[in-house]
């Protein structure tokens, strides 16, 4: 049996050998390359001349880089958090068992299903002063009442944030109800018996028994803004100014518009290297540390 168990395994093994190959082609490869690049001066086209951190220190002395960053900061901050927390106190609605929960929870869910294009124009519209809320609500007499964020500088990347949330909320939303409706009905009884309020259950109880999918919707999230190209485009197109910015478009600009591939690939392996720093910690303090202390124990 356990010889041909191990043949069973072998024969997996290989089979599977084309395709981690082309994994480590199509993404390990093409990721070096494009490190490789940013140390060039590539301008229209990829050539093999090397100027060191040349594009690196024209990457960080650029004012534009510096406001994408704080841009990407702010906007990621504000859009998982305000995610996480609108989509769980939606799961905590439905979980009460409402009217017509299978109704709301598709709702909720729905802008999920549009591409972060869609999302950004809806919501261009939306703010627009001449055509959206704002000119509607003026022409029911509320004359003073504003909602131009789209145009407006020190709000567009709120504008970028509320959409976001509009579409994102929904995704948290299910992952949470899903957690919530796996939660043991013996602690809720115990929770009543003992007499202890129904949000301490939730914030001390149930929000530590839900951290894995917290953290698969944080994962979800973060993916989402590191590559938040299409929403910012539909929705504002980086401006007013470089006011909505972020590095996404700051990378596609340079590769596709201004056609400086350097300064795109410098641009493209500081986001790698940033979204590293942050994953592999975690990866390996989620598995590799708990898969070493198993097999202590």
């Amino acid at each position: 049996m356990a010889a041909a168990h191990r043949r069973t395994f072998n024969t997996a093994t290989l089979v599977l050998v084309p395709f981690w190959l082309v994994v480590l082609a199509a993404y390990v490869g093409t990721m070096l390359w494009t490190v490789q690049i940013s140390f060039t001066a590539s301008k229209l086209l990829p050539v093999n001349t090397y100027v060191g951190f040349y594009q690196y220190e024209r990457l960080f002395s650029s004012t534009r880089w510096i406001v994408t960053m704080q841009n990407a900061v702010i906007f990621g901050v504000l859009f998982i958090g305000g995610a996480l927390v609108l989509g769980f106190l939606l799961a905590v609605v439905l979980d009460q068992r409402v009217r017509f929960e299978n109704t709301l929870r598709t709702i909720f869910l729905y802008p999920y299903a549009m591409s972060f294009i869609v999302t950004g124009l809806i919501w261009q519209w939306l703010m627009n002063p001449g055509l959206g809320i704002q000119k509607a609500v003026r022409g029911w007499g509320w004359t003073g009442f504003s909602f131009d964020w789209s145009v407006d500088r020190d709000m567009a990347l709120y504008a970028l944030v509320l959409a976001g949330l509009w579409q994102a909320s929904g995704l948290v939303m299910a992952l949470m109800l899903a957690g919530l409706r796996g939660v043991d009905d013996e602690i809720w009884k115990a929770s009543r018996i003992d007499g202890i309020p129904p949000w301490r259950v939730y914030l001390f109880v149930i929000v530590p028994m839900l951290r894995p999918l917290i953290v698969t919707a944080v994962v979800l999230l973060a993916i989402s803004v590191v590559k938040a190209y299409d929403l910012v485009v539909a929705l504002t197109n980086g401006g007013p100014g470089i006011a909505t910015e972020l590095p996404a478009k700051f990378v596609m600009d340079n590769l596709f518009t201004r056609q400086n591939i350097g300064l795109a690939t410098a641009a493209a392996t500081v986001m790698l290297i940033t979204v590293a720093a942050v994953l592999v910690p975690w990866i390996y303090a989620e598995y590799f540390r708990k898969a070493r202390k198993g097999a202590a124990t």
